[in-house]
This record gives structure tokens, sequence and C-alpha cells, in this order.
């Protein structure tokens, strides 16, 4: 996993991007929990997740978000935050510029600059939220939401009550051509466990395949 830096709005950001062998792989951006809460691109989910999109064959790359690690600035209220998830797209794009799809997959407040991000860059094709704090931002931004994706949530998180964001999923799914998976994870609080974080990155892969098989499908019917 080489480490890589490339530059953001307000200083150079560190990651660690793997690139895959297969020209045009799709493309996937991780993002970090909270920064001011201990939230790094070497968070448990993070890392688990840049493994398993690298075993599904994708360009992965997780970075620190401004202000954490070797990335240069300081904590911008998700502002600059979002900015810097630009930057880091940016980056992927300019790799892989032939990339058959580009998700991005956040965790926490990663999940929100995702979602943030997803209204910002038309060409993305998918999501994965996790722990996605709905209880905290208002995620009322997304209208319409620009894509499908999957939404997985701890049925005991105690920091964003399950029911919030229910709540936004249903929201979501009532826009015309959304179709959002809900998952909701029996026993799973904010935090996730090692055996849940494996569950979270199983659930990941099984969406995100059945998604990528339904486009092979239809390009092979056309």
């Amino acid at each position: 996993m080489p480490e890589v830096m490339f530059a953001g709005p307000d200083g150079r950001l560190e990651g660690r991007y793997h690139h895959a062998k297969k020209p045009n792989a799709p493309v996937a951006l991780l993002l970090h929990p909270h920064p001011l809460h201990g939230g790094t691109m070497n968070n448990r989910v993070v890392h688990a997740l840049y493994q398993r999109f690298q075993g599904m064959g994708f360009s992965v790359l997780r970075f620190n978000f401004r202000g954490v690690g070797r990335s240069q600035g300081r904590y911008d209220g998700g502002v600059g935050e979002i900015s810097d998830a630009a930057s880091a797209l940016d980056f992927l794009q300019a790799v892989n510029p032939n990339a058959q799809s580009l998700w991005v997959a956040g965790y926490s407040f990663g999940a929100y600059v995702g979602m943030q991000l997803l209204m910002r860059r038309p060409e993305m094709g998918g999501f994965v939220s996790i722990a996605a704090p709905a209880s905290h931002y208002d995620f009322g931004f997304l209208a319409p939401c620009p894509c499908n994706g999957l939404i997985l949530h701890g049925a005991d998180d105690e920091l964003v009550p399950e029911g919030a964001v229910k709540k936004l999923v249903e929201k979501l799914n009532t826009q015309r051509g959304i179709a959002i998976d809900y998952r909701v994870m029996a026993g799973a609080g904010h935090v996730f466990t090692p055996d849940q974080t494996a569950q979270v990155v199983d659930m990941t892969e099984d969406h995100v395949s059945s998604v990528l098989n339904r486009s092979r499908m239809a390009l092979a019917a056309d």
C-alpha cells in the first residue's frame, strides 16, 4: 500500500493508494471518522474497507483529512474536509481516467462528507455510508439524491439513534429512481468491534458486487 501525498486546498494531504492491475478498474474513495475524535485513515473500519475494495479489484484511496497525521492544514468544521475529499477524488480520477465507475465510502463523519461529495460530483456511481450521523448533521441537501447506495447502521448506536437514519432512508426512498439498500446490524453500536467490522465489509462487498454485476449484465444485454 504505497504512501501518496497529493495537493489539497489547504496544503498537501497524506494517503495510501492501491492501483488495480486490471485496466479501467472501478475506483473507491474512503473517508474516515471525525478528526477531532480520533478519526484517521487507519481507523479499523476504513482500513478493512481498503483491503476489501482492493480484493474486489478496485483502485482505492484512503487519506487523512487536513490536520490529521501528515496532512497539512487544520480542521475546518466539515466545510474544508468536503474540499479535501474533492481533491482526493481529483487525484483518483487523474490516475484512473478511464475508471468504469466511481464509489465513495465513508464512516461516521466520513459518511457525511461522502454524501456531500455525491452532490458535487455527478459522475459518482455509488456510495456506502456507515453510521451516518443523521442526528448531528442536516442531510436535507440530498434533494435529489444523485444515485443509489448502501446505508448501514448499528441497531444500538449510542451516538446516532437508528431511528434518525431510518427516517433519512425513508425520505431518500421516496425520491424518483432512488433505492437505498438499508441494513441494520443487530447489537452494533457506533464503534464496531473486530467481528462487527468483518460484517460491515462483508455487507459492503455484497452490495457493491451486486451493483457491479447488474451493470455488467445490462452492458452485455445492450
